[in-house]
Parts: structure tokens; C-alpha cells; sequence
């Protein structure tokens, strides 16, 4: 691992028993610290404001972290009761998860859209991490379990849950739909997946899961269920072949505020905690440029380039001009969904053709005049610095093209290094809220993978006008990839290309010699024109180097994908309207 060193930190001892309170770091208006001196009725108040205001505010500006210094909060008389709404940050200050005790819940329930109509299919930006939730309090039918019923852009990363923990909200009006989520480096006893369509699970420890719907895939999770591909639609992998967890803020046994960077890994199960130590580097906050959205690019910039680490603290930040990644090992942090607006058509961050820098909790959104490419990693030109052991990294980042407001853009991503990994990412050109529409926000593809040996852990990826995913690269490996094909192209001469109906959700490059895909979907659901077609959902050369596995289709109510992958795979239609139409494996 080339310029880091990596030290295999024991993760006892670190507890608030043993730490004083430490002083609190100016990060802002929109950061809630709380410690185990405030009453639970004191942190119920201030965490229920955040929660009121913010529940209902799929498209606004506001942006929170609730942080908990280490110890306990709630009791079984007083539990805790916290539900997470838009943009809010749950997230546990200590070095172990169990550091920080939540006695209660942390909840995500069903957003009643109207009085029947209940569902948690937009229950997007919003996470919860680094603490032990003990599952307990709740009248009635919200005390059978910890409730995370949220779709995508929610993450659950380095939880404990001790007590049930539900994925759909089975407590509230129907319909209860839920589609898409993301667990990583957790511990959970019981798991009720319930209406969840597919979800990811990396690198955990479960004790049950309920089942399945269309595609849950597990990678390295230890009592995961077995592969059973397609009935029912398990997609199992013993060990994930290369990770690295996301970055997290943590205060140590003296006060001190750190940023934790775990180190990557290959052939990994299991989480990286359980065994009370984890390989990988502190480095002090005040190493880091703590931004505000009043910070100008070029200050961002200039501290980026004296060699300061980067956070973002929680807002909307108006980015004029390309924030700049040059260094190797930089960390660029995002706190409570910190989001970044292209403004002039700019690309709103760079990273250069370095090895092992680390962005994490960032969201990313276009602007009104139109941009090439959103975020870059590596430059099409120069020498390339990359590396395997330490490759650079994307952990949590969110990308929109329209929805709170007309954003446009050619490409989201376009990767050009060699040697990336992506882990959990949601590329999404919006199907509602603001300034979105065929001719409105304009796009061309969501991923664009020029680099080699690049590897994606949660891969979601929707409604571009043309492919949703274009890997170009050589030795791409894909573990989950989820799509949804444009809504709104208004006929089917406004949607082709030569004599190809649609475009393809995933498309190898026709030159790839090796690729592979585990557990991929593709959905449609064309409501401004039902007749509309796709030739196939999953394009890729036929070599035996590229392989795909555990593929699907389904219609979502209108509109036809006539194959699979390439012409194999039976359609789906609105004959068939929600069954999955399955292919085991393509090569």
C-alpha cells in the first residue's frame, strides 16, 4: 500500500468511560452533537424539530448529522426514539459501534404520499452508522422491530442491531412498497426483507433474512442464505473480491476528534470490527479543511493543494468551478448528504491520476446549463499512478439530474483511472419533483467505466436516455446493479438508435475481453407511451471472458424489454406486469 501506513488499531479502550468530553469542533449550524450528559427528553426534542422539518422535504436545501459522542442514550423506561428523515445523518462518534448505545430505535417508516397510498419507494438521502441500536420501546406494532424502510441512497453502514430490524414498514397504510437499499459492515440478528424488490448486503453478519422478492444479493456476509438463483432470487458470493469501508469521524481516548480510513481489502466476509481490530489510518480533524457552503471553490482548492484532507459539512454548495483532487491518499468527507451543484456547465470535482484517494458522502447535482461530466476520476491523458492495493475509492456517492431543481448533464461519472472501486452508488436523472422531463433534463449515460480493473460494489444506476452504463475497461467486476429504464421518452421514435429499439441498461464494450456481473436488474416502465419497446435490458460481446450472472427484467407496468441479455432471456411486458423474466447465467 504505497504511501500509507496502515496500523491495526485495537478498537477497546475507547469508550466514554475512559473520555473526558472533548471539545466540540466548529462544524456548523447544521451539525447536532449530542453526549450522555443531555436528558433523553432534551435529545428527543431537539432530534424530533430535525425530524418534523425534515420527514415530507424530499427536494429542499436543509441538510443535518445527528452525532453521538460515546456512551448511552435512552433507557428501557425512556427509549430513545429517533426517525430519520431527508438528508439526515445518524451517525455514532466512537471507534466501535458499540460505543455509542442507542436503547430505542432509529427509524425509517413508510411516507404516506396520500392516506392509502403509503409506500417507502421514495424514502431516499438518509443514513444511519456507527452505533449499536438495542431494539426496544414503540407502542403496538412499531415495538415489533427497528424499522430502516427506505430505498435507495439510504445506507445502514457499521450497525449493530440487536432486536428485529424491518425493511419495510408493515405497521402503515399500503401499499408498503420498497425498492433497493444498501447494508455494509453491520451485525443484525433477525432481518424482515418484506416488499424490499432487491437489496445489496456487503460484507455483514446476519441471522435471518425473511426472504426474497425479485434480486437480493449477499457478498461476504456470514449466515447469508444460500445461492438459489432464481427461486427463490438469492444471489450468494462467499467473500467480496475487493473493499475498502467508507471513512468515519470518531473521537478517541483523549478527546481528540480523527477521521478513521479504513484500508482496502481483497477476498473479504464478515465485518471489519467484530474481532476488535481494524487495518487502516486515523488522521486528525485538524488535518482536514472543514468547508462551509459560504467557501469559495478556489479556498477549497488552495487548502486541497497546501495538502489539507477535505470535509464538507452539511448544506448546498454552489460549485462554479471544478474542486480538484491531485494528491494521493486525499480524503474528501461529505457530512448529512453534503451536495454539490454544477453551476456553468462546470464539472463540479476532479480527481487527478492519482492512487488511493478517498471520496465518501457526497452528493452530487446538476445545473440548469448543461455539463460534460459531473465527477471525473482520472484524466484521459498522463501517466497512470494507480493502484490495486490502493485503489481510489467512491463510498456513498449520489448523483441527480433534475428533481429539486433543471439539471442537465452528458455523463454523471466517467471513470478513467485504472484500479477504482465504487461502492454504493445511486446515479439517478429524476422521474419527479423539479425540472425533469424528456427535453428538460437532458442526458446521455450514467456510468461511463473507461479504466481497468475497476470494481463496483452497489451499482444503481436509472433513467438515462441512452445507456445507463457503458464499461469500456477490461476487467470490470460488477457485484448488484440495479436499473430503471427512462419513463419518459414520449414514442418509440424518440427512443433507438439504428434499428436497436431503446438502449440497453448495461452495455460492455463490444472490444471487452473480460467482465463480470453478479446479480443485475432492469426494469421498465415507459407510462407516457406503454407501447414502447427495448430490445434487451444487459448488451456484452459473447467471449468467454465475459460473464454474467443471476440476471432479470420486469415490467413495472408499461412497456416491453423484448430479451435479457442480448437475445437471450424471455420479455417482459404488460402481459407479465412485475414478474421477473430470469436469466441464471450468459457467457
Amino acid at each position: 500500500m504505497v504511501g500509507i501506513t496502515v496500523l491495526a488499531l485495537s478498537l477497546t479502550g475507547v469508550s466514554a468511560a475512559s473520555a473526558a468530553l472533548p471539545a466540540q469542533p466548529d462544524f456548523g449550524p447544521n451539525v447536532t452533537i449530542f453526549d450522555p450528559s443531555m436528558t433523553t427528553a432534551e435529545i428527543q426534542s431537539q432530534a424530533d424539530a430535525i425530524r418534523d422539518e425534515q420527514v415530507d422535504n424530499e427536494m429542499g436545501e436543509q441538510r443535518h448529522s445527528l452525532l453521538f459522542t460515546p456512551g448511552t442514550y435512552g433507557t428501557a423506561e425512556e427509549p430513545l426514539m429517533l426517525e430519520v428523515g431527508y438528508y439526515t445523518e445518524v451517525a455514532g462518534l466512537g471507534l466501535l459501534p458499540s460505543d455509542v448505545q442507542i436503547n430505542g430505535h432509529v427509524d425509517v417508516y413508510n411516507r404516506c404520499l396520500t392516506p392509502d397510498n403509503c409506500i417507502a419507494l421514495t424514502n431516499f438521502w438518509r443514513s444511519v452508522s456507527n452505533l449499536q441500536i438495542n431494539v426496544m420501546g414503540g407502542e403496538g406494532c412499531r415495538s415489533t422491530g427497528n424499522f430502516w424502510a427506505a430505498s435507495q441512497a439510504a445506507p445502514m453502514r457499521r450497525v449493530k442491531v440487536a432486536g428485529n430490524l424491518t425493511l419495510m414498514d408493515y405497521c402503515t397504510a399500503g401499499p408498503q412498497f420498497a425498492s433497493g437499499g444498501f447494508i455494509a459492515d453491520s451485525v443484525t440478528s433477525t432481518v424482515t426483507n418484506g416488499s424490499q424488490q432487491q437489496y445489496l448486503v456487503r460484507n455483514s453478519s446476519i441471522g435471518t433474512w425473511s426472504n426474497a422478492v425479485w434480486n437480493q444479493v449477499f457478498s461476504g456476509v456470514d449466515g447469508a442464505p444460500a445461492q438459489t438463483f432464481p427461486d427463490p432470487p438469492y444471489t450468494t458470493l462467499a467473500t467480496t473480491p475487493l473493499t475498502r469501508e467508507k471513512p468515519f469521524l470518531y473521537i478517541d481516548g483523549k478527546g481528540t476528534w480523527q477521521v478513521f480510513v479504513p484500508k482496502a481489502e481483497t477476498n473479504t466476509a464478515g465485518t471489519t470490527w467484530e474481532d476488535g481490530t481494524q487495518a487502516g489510518r486515523s488522521i486528525a480533524l485538524k488535518k482536514f479543511f472543514v468547508a462551509s457552503p459560504s467557501d469559495s471553490v478556489r479556498s477549497i482548492n488552495r487548502e486541497l493543494a497546501r495538502g489539507k484532507h477535505l470535509l464538507l459539512t452539511p448544506g448546498v454548495y454552489d460549485v462554479r468551478d471544478s474542486i480538484d483532487v491531485n494528491r494521493s491518499d486525499a480524503v474528501v468527507l461529505g457530512m448529512g448528504f453534503a451536495t454539490l451543484t454544477a453551476q456553468n456547465g462546470t464539472t463540479a470535482l476532479r480527481v487527478g491520476n492519482v492512487q488511493g484517494a478517498i471520496l465518501a458522502g457526497i452528493t452530487i447535482d446538476a445545473g440548469a446549463r448543461n455539463s460534460k461530466v459531473l465527477l471525473q476520476v482520472g484524466s484521459k491523458h498522463g501517466r497512470d499512478r494507480s493502484s490495486a492495493k490502493n485503489p481510489v475509492t467512491l463510498s456513498d456517492v449520489f448523483f441527480r439530474i433534475g428533481g429539486p431543481h433543471v439539471g442537465r448533464a452528458d455523463v454523471s461519472l466517467e471513470v478513467n483511472s485504472n484500479n477504482v472501486l465504487l461502492d454504493h452508488l445511486w446515479v439517478w436523472r429524476a422521474d419527479h419533483g423539479e425540472g425533469w422531463g424528456w427535453t428538460v433534463n437532458t442526458t446521455k449515460n450514467g456510468v461511463v467505466v473507461n479504466g481497468d480493473n475497476v470494481t463496483a460494489t452497489g451499482l444503481f444506476v436509472e433513467h438515462f436516455h441512452q445507456y445507463n452504463t457503458v464499461w469500456n475497461g477490461e476487467k470490470g467486476r460488477v457485484i448488484f446493479y440495479q436499473n430503471e429504464l427512462p419513463y419518459d421518452a414520449p414514442n418509440q421514435a424518440a427512443w433507438k438508435h439504428g434499428s436497436t429499439l431503446g438502449w440497453a441498461a448495461y452495455k460492455v464494450n463490444d472490444r471487452v475481453k473480460k467482465h463480470e456481473l453478479w446479480g443485475g436488474g432492469a426494469y421498465i416502465y415507459t407510462n407516457v407511451d406503454p407501447t414502447i419497446h427495448a430490445t434487451r435490458g444487459f448488451e456484452v460481446p459473447v467471449r468467454p471472458g465475459v460473464k454474467l450472472h443471476s440476471l432479470l427484467t420486469v415490467n413495472l407496468g408499461a412497456g416491453t424489454i423484448d430479451h435479457v441479455v442480448n437475445d437471450t432471456g424471455a420479455p417482459v411486458s404488460n402481459d407479465n406486469t412485475g414478474t421477473p423474466s430470469y436469466v441464471v447465467s450468459f457467457n
